[in-house]
């Protein structure tokens, strides 16, 4: 009986185990990519790609897998930066308003888990943030129903949302110590060991471009607005305009970017008064989302088609240590880092080069190389992986608008 009783909970216990790697396979950190494209026509629908970024793979730069969403494209967006532990991944199209919820634990199966637009009051969600917990921390630019003719100006604020996408608590953002300021929440980093929050204030609309100069800190602990603050306009008086994404640095200063291609550093968060200092400006303008890894802070400067990279060793004095141009025609927008393989994805911001690049940042210099051995295996062969005209694996044909990319965990 007793030998019956221990083969009978073996076999039950192999069956579980079977059961569980069926249904969340192993896959290795930095093997895959999750890029959230639409298409560049805007006839189809948005759909998310994976990519196999392995180096050891005899597919490296193969497409493993897509799926397709629903909405038919509009402004394919932001996804996190870095992919979640549980494999539930947000990605958004911000002019439509919707954000997805994909499961990519299985690279070869991703799928759609639910997707959401207004919650909690606000609508047009931006950025999203891990907190502690699990749960997602998101901008929302705008309030979902604003008074008659008052349009966009009542301001927007922060959802906590969790993997099934439900709000769990919100907070609205408008500051009437800032009368006229432009309160539309960007992007934010969260600072959890002082039970803080950054966010910025910028817009996604044309009209109000120049009017965002604002950050504000919240208390983590129960989303209530702390601070509204004016950056630092500097000498130029330009390069603080349209703050977008926050990053914490090394010396636990946040370092911002703004879309005027300025650098803010803000520091004295925990207190009543922090304060913001302009500390660098590339040339140029609509510098996209920054990098932060070890020492370094990587930027793309579309300007210049490519990267410039920072040393933050002095916070308060960056130095340029290298660039990295990895086209003539490429315009840079995004970037995303892995620890894992220490390498940053690269999407395009604008027309020209529509090709995805992976590059290598050496911890101990800051120098910024092309990763030549990635290309497009089952396309034209270059470096790269190129997002023209191509069938795709959820059976759309066509041009892909590649935005927010995170590898896998």
């Amino acid at each position: 009986m007793m030998r019956h009783r221990f083969v009978s909970w073996t076999f039950a216990l192999s069956l579980l185990g079977a059961a569980v790697a069926a249904e969340s396979p192993v896959v290795r950190p930095g093997s895959s990519l999750f890029v959230f494209a639409g298409d560049a026509a805007k006839v189809g629908n948005d759909f998310l790609a994976v990519i196999d970024v392995d180096p050891a793979s005899p597919g490296y730069g193969r497409l493993i897998s897509a799926v397709g969403t629903d909405l038919r494209s509009v402004q394919p967006h932001h996804t996190e930066y870095v992919m979640p532990e549980s494999g539930k991944l947000f990605a958004n199209d911000h002019d439509a308003g919707r954000t997805f919820i994909f499961d990519v634990r299985d690279p070869a199966k991703p799928s759609i888990v639910t997707s959401f637009d207004d919650m909690a009051g606000f609508s047009h969600p931006h950025s999203f943030v891990r907190l502690p917990n699990g749960n997602v921390l998101a901008t929302f630019q705008h309030r979902a129903h604003p008074a008659h003719g008052d349009g966009q100006a009542q301001g927007g604020g922060l959802v906590e949302i969790d993997d099934q996408g439900r709000a769990v608590r919100s907070a609205g953002n408008l500051d009437p110590s800032k009368p006229g300021a432009l309160m539309m929440p960007y992007g934010l980093v969260i600072l959890p060991e002082i039970d803080r929050v950054l966010s910025t204030n910028s817009t996604m609309h044309d009209d109000d471009l120049l009017s965002g100069t604002t950050y504000q800190v919240w208390r983590l602990s129960d989303l209530t607005l702390l601070t509204t603050a004016f950056l630092d306009p500097g000498e130029n008086r330009y390069a603080h305009i349209s703050p977008e994404e926050p990053r914490r640095g090394p010396d636990g200063a946040v370092y911002i970017q703004t879309l005027g291609c300025g650098i803010e550093r803000v520091t004295g968060i925990e207190t009543p008064t922090p304060t913001a200092k302009l500390v660098y400006t590339f040339p140029g303008n609509w510098c996209g989302v920054p990098t932060i890894a070890g020492n370094y802070l990587v930027q793309s400067v579309p300007v210049l088609h490519g990267f410039v990279v920072l040393d933050l060793s002095r916070g308060e004095k960056p130095v340029e240590v290298s660039r990295l141009v990895p086209s003539a025609t490429f315009e840079p927008h995004w970037s995303a880092w892995d620890p894992a393989t220490r390498r940053l994805v690269a999407t395009p911001g604008g027309p020209g080069d529509n090709r995805l690049y992976l590059m290598k940042l050496d911890l101990a210099t800051g120098a910024l190389t092309l990763d030549e051995s990635f290309r497009d295996a089952a396309g034209d062969g270059k470096v790269g992986f190129s997002f023209s005209d191509r069938p795709w694996p959820h059976g759309f044909q066509g041009a892909g608008n590649p935005h927010g990319a995170v590898f896998s965990r």
